[in-house]
């Protein structure tokens, strides 16, 4: 049968197409038409069918784009503001302090924007954000082609942009109605914590989440303390109030989960809610260890995210995924534990699970949006290849990010950023650096 002649031939040395598990295709090309990933098949074969566009990609590994299921974008401004500190004082002493006086629509703006550009120079073709002023994020992600999970962020006191969680919710039914027909953008609600959202509140969201179909994200079981808390004031540890109120269930995203018993498990597995695992935010916040092998064993989906750039300090989903790999041997004490294909996927595909979108993207297969990165290989720090995948989990770093394509876009290209400014992007986040130590000085 013939084909209709595609838009864009990729040929690359190896092609991991995540789903089916474990499967790497050498010599094999795959073939994109509009948005979507039309052909997959052994590189002789493609080259027959007809296309204007037919990129050589030698030593390189196609992988799904990288997804990280958790952050806060604009937080980038704040990398190394307040580094060294646990988690409260962090936030109480540090963090909230600064986003009270500093952030506001030009601040989001700016900080999303050199979050967006690290990010996909950084293999990452989608992101999930939890931040003020959600209408700018969603405005930057539209403009930038990148494809966002925006959850709207709600907290019971005074933000920037909002003074409760009930106008919190307002603001988001409009981005709701604002962007429900957007092709790379999905709205969500996203309580902080199960510490600064009262029952009311929660509520609220389980009821419009229901409504709405929209996914829920939210920081739970992240330290110890937190979960001392909860026993003290409910008599129940946060995840149980959580079941209790009717917030788990597939569209629930609990980010975090270092504070981990059988109970838990055994509600994560019931409702089918997904846990997004950041370690390298948890590591250097010392607020533990989420225990991935034991939940993957369980049958609960575990993603991947790189918290915000203020308590990470990058956006290296990769740098992520090998800490995660690598975490998981050590908390599990077996050496087989998450091997290098079920981190890839933890990456990729688990990810879109966790923010509901694994039907269109995820996994190269044909038929789905062809959000794609390219990893060139050609570097020494990476030789010999024996297994493409343990390379890119074990050695592979953000330099070897060659290419991304979101949605049959190329939005990074030999390195270079296709839409975005990078020189301009760097200059304003300078400018807010030298406004932020100098007020901060006084």
């Amino acid at each position: 049968m013939p084909h209709s002649p595609l838009d864009c031939l990729l040929l690359p040395e190896w092609l991991v197409p995540v789903e089916p598990a474990g499967v790497i295709l050498k010599n094999y090309a795959i073939g994109i038409r509009g948005d979507r990933i039309a052909l997959i098949a052994p590189r002789e074969q493609a080259l027959k069918v007809p296309c204007a566009d037919i990129r050589e990609l030698p030593n390189t590994l196609l992988t799904p784009g990288l997804i990280n299921a958790h952050g806060h974008a604009a937080m980038s401004l704040f990398r190394g503001l307040a580094d060294d500190l646990p988690l409260q004082a962090w936030l109480h002493e540090h963090i909230w302090p600064a986003e009270a006086q500093w952030v506001n629509e030009d601040f989001i703006r700016d900080g999303t924007d050199l979050a967006i550009a690290e990010q996909l120079k950084n293999g990452i073709s989608c992101f999930s954000d939890m931040y003020f002023f959600p209408d700018i994020v969603c405005q930057q992600v539209h403009s930038s082609g990148i494809r966002a999970q925006i959850t709207v962020p709600m907290l019971d006191f005074p933000v920037p942009g909002a003074r409760n969680s009930a106008e919190s919710l307002r603001k988001g039914l409009q981005l709701f109605d604002d962007f429900k027909q957007h092709p790379r953008l999905s709205i969500g609600f996203g309580p902080h914590a199960p510490y600064t959202v009262g029952d009311q509140g929660l509520d609220d969201i389980v009821m419009l989440a229901a409504q709405l179909d929209a996914p829920v994200q939210m920081h739970v079981h992240e330290t110890a303390a937190e979960i001392q808390q909860s026993l003290d004031k409910y008599g129940e540890r946060p995840l149980a109030r959580l079941a209790r109120l009717g917030l788990l269930g597939p569209r629930f995203q609990a980010v975090h989960m270092t504070q981990v018993n059988d109970e838990d498990i055994a509600l994560l597995v019931q409702s089918n809610s997904s846990v997004i695992h950041c370690p390298e935010s948890n590591l250097k916040l010392a607020s533990g260890f989420c225990p991935i092998e034991r939940l993957w064993n369980a049958g609960v989906n575990v993603a991947i995210g790189t918290d915000g750039a203020a308590s990470n300090n990058n956006l290296d989903l990769l740098g992520e995924t090998r800490t995660a790999a690598l975490l998981a041997k050590a908390v599990a004490q077996s050496a087989s534990a998450i091997d290098a294909h079920r981190a890839l996927r933890m990456a990729t595909l688990n990810g879109a699970r966790a923010l509901g979108i694994d039907a269109q993207t995820g996994s190269l297969e044909v038929g789905k949006l062809a959000d794609i990165t390219a990893f060139n290989f050609n570097d020494l720090s990476v030789q010999p290849v024996y297994d493409p995948v343990s390379q890119l989990i074990y050695a592979a770093g953000r330099n070897c990010v060659e290419h991304v394509w979101v949605g049959g876009k190329q939005l990074l290209k030999s390195r270079q950023l296709v839409r975005m400014d990078e020189q301009k992007i760097i200059a304003k986040s300078q400018q807010w650096a030298s406004k932020i130590s100098n007020k901060s000085a006084v």
